[in-house]
């Protein structure tokens, strides 16, 4: 079972990267949709989104029922520059950290994705539901995308 969710989370870095192909500077920093987030803005979201999931990842598979802590991403977004900063780069850095991930995931029995650890808000949750969700905010974030790409008359790329 892990190993489908390993794959899918092997591919997301090849999504992300499809999402944003072809999309100027000017594109990606653009508010098709008044008052929410720019592509641009999206893609350093799931970089930075995706690099605390691995440290709770990690932090779960090395620790006994470790502290795990929220983050206020719509803060994040407001405070550290996303619109500022290179989505290719973020980019890569979320492919490069999903792929060490990976390397780590696949050394694990499958008994490891029931460890758990003790999330500040949220409560106990498990490596596995923890790789579930990491898949499901990305494909929550490229629907987004997607959307907005259709908003400003640039093909979808799949």
């Amino acid at each position: 079972m892990a190993d489908a969710r390993i794959e899918h989370y092997r591919r997301g870095g090849k999504l992300l990267e499809s999402a944003i192909t072809g999309l100027s500077p000017a594109e990606m920093r653009a508010y098709p949709v008044p008052n929410t987030w720019s592509i641009a803005e999206i893609t350093i979201h799931l970089m930075d989104s995706d690099l605390v999931l691995a440290d709770r990842m990690k932090r779960v598979i090395a620790e006994d029922n470790p502290t795990l802590i929220g983050f206020d991403e719509s803060a994040f977004v407001r405070n550290l520059f996303y619109n500022q900063l290179d989505p290719h780069a973020a980019v890569d850095i979320f492919s490069r950290n999903r792929a060490m991930m990976c390397a780590i995931l696949e050394n694990l029995p499958e008994t490891a994705y029931h460890r758990i650890g003790t999330h500040n808000q949220r409560g106990k949750i498990s490596l596995g539901t923890i790789l579930t969700e990491c898949n499901e905010h990305l494909e929550h974030h490229l629907k987004f995308i997607r959307h907005k790409r259709q908003l400003l008359g640039k093909p979808v790329h799949h």
